[in-house]
């Protein structure tokens, strides 16, 4: 369509100069790690200024939603940990059983090595960890370095183009998916409150309400976020940690779409036929707004391609951008302030807690998953997807130790009523997370240097 043709507002075009780079940042690959770095050098800096005690009291203000006599009431901090991270789990949810269903793990074959590398990079991590602080009162936080940040850890293989061959970004993101699967499993079993059975009676009342609404062929969303809001609630309520909420109700979203391609084609077909039949208005402006038969042919336009999209992946499509750049972003201003006193660092580093979640996300995520999917080769269990070598394995290994999101997410339950501990945590979190980080960058990019066709 040519510009000539558009219709502008007075301010638009000069409004779209600046929109338009704005929009192209937003999408790009890299932005969302970006935004995050970004948030987490700001709760840093605000946890090791004069803001601090500013920041402290935001994060512990209290938030209350309250009908009559119920009142539901947390602080800031506790709603987006136990609120808002729910959507992220949900998306997390999404991009597993897509995966699952259509993806890189949809066959045996093409999944074995993801999930042996996968397997290997949350294992290795917890047995180093444990050995470490096994005795101590640190000994809880093993879970916390078996996590991979799929955001910050795809963002640095995006910066290294087309040195990586897309194989490689492949079968990091299936990894990732697998290890998001394996993290939701062991928050669901090893760090859940006491049990509250009448509470988790009503999450197995809404998950047969969400099968039920998807085999009855229902594809809008909101009948599912409203039950999937019910068992948010109730599982904050049953001590199972109400973020898993959003893991379950995600698996329950229709994948089919309830036309195909062929029909869709056909019927769409048809109605661009009629509606370029009809005579054109030299009023373009008023075009629409005049001819009700232009505007039900656009209504039905509309409707026959929701009908043929995947309502798994249009949710997934549109709850990335607010996932990625404002709940990620949010969790990351509300947990990575992190005190740091340089003149104590040889201190907090040495400690148990910091050197187990170091260790198991720096080297135990490299030995895991490049020792052990090397391991499954040399079985002949599999083989490494095609363009992918020995020295891009090894750059995933270490790129697979960026624990951040999930990590601190994991700690903070790990350690609740643990502040030592937690920060100890956090610490080792960021350090490692950092150095695992910037050694994949730099291995990969100077022991590959052929390039790779990106198309």
């Amino acid at each position: 369509m040519e510009k000539k043709d558009a219709n502008f507002q007075p301010w638009e075009r000069a409004f779209g100069r600046i929109a338009t780079p704005l929009e192209d940042f937003i999408h790009d690959e890299t932005a969302s790690g970006i935004i995050l770095i970004v948030c987490t050098v700001i709760a840093l800096f605000l946890a090791n200024s004069f803001l601090l005690h500013h920041y402290e009291h935001i994060l512990h203000t209290e938030i209350a939603f309250s009908l009559g006599q119920w009142e539901l009431r947390h602080t800031l901090h506790h709603w987006i940990n136990d609120g808002l991270m729910t959507l992220f789990f949900f998306v997390v949810g999404l991009e597993i059983k897509r995966e699952v269903i259509v993806g890189e793990l949809s066959s045996f074959s093409a999944a074995l090595m993801p999930i042996i590398a996968a397997i290997g990079g949350m294992v290795v991590p917890a047995l180093l960890f444990f050995a470490i602080n096994s005795g101590g009162e640190g000994e809880s936080g093993w879970g916390v370095p078996m996590a991979t940040d799929i955001a910050f850890a795809v963002g640095v293989l995006v910066l290294l183009g087309s040195r990586v061959p897309k194989t490689v970004l492949t079968f990091l993101v299936a990894l990732a998916i697998v290890d998001d699967l394996g993290a939701v499993v062991v928050i669901a079993l090893f760090y859940t409150d006491q049990i509250h059975t009448n509470w988790l009676m009503l999450v197995t009342v809404m998950l047969v309400a969400l099968i039920i609404i998807n085999r009855i062929g229902i594809r809008k969303p909101w009948p599912y976020f409203v039950i999937g809001t019910l068992m948010w609630f109730s599982m904050l309520q049953s001590g199972v940690h109400a973020t898993l909420a959003g893991v379950i109700t995600a698996l329950t979203i229709p994948v089919r779409p309830k036309f195909e391609h062929k029909l869709f084609v056909g019927h769409m077909t048809k109605l661009l036929g009629s509606l370029k039949a009809r005579p054109a208005d030299t009023k373009s402006t008023e075009c629409i707004i005049r001819d009700g038969h232009t505007r039900a042919v656009l209504q039905t336009l509309e409707n026959g391609i929701h009908s043929v999209e995947s309502p798994l992946q249009r949710l997934e499509h549109n709850m990335h951008l607010p996932v990625a750049f404002i709940i990620i972003p949010l969790f990351a201003l509300a947990n990575a302030g992190i005190p740091i006193e340089l003149s104590a660092l040889p201190q907090t580093v040495s400690h148990p807690v910091a050197l187990g979640v170091m260790f198991g996300l720096v080297v135990g995520k490299l030995l895991g998953i490049a020792g052990l999917t090397w391991l499954a080769i040399k079985l002949g269990l599999g083989k490494l997807p095609e363009g992918m070598n020995t020295k891009h394995l090894i750059g995933v290994g270490f790129i697979g130790g960026i624990g951040f999101t999930m990590s601190i997410f994991i700690a903070e339950l790990g350690f609740a009523g643990q502040a030592e501990n937690l920060l100890m945590a956090k610490t080792g979190v960021l350090f490692a997370s950092l150095i695992a980080g910037m050694v994949g960058f730099l291995w990969l990019f100077f022991t590959t240097n052929k390039q790779y066709s990106t198309e």
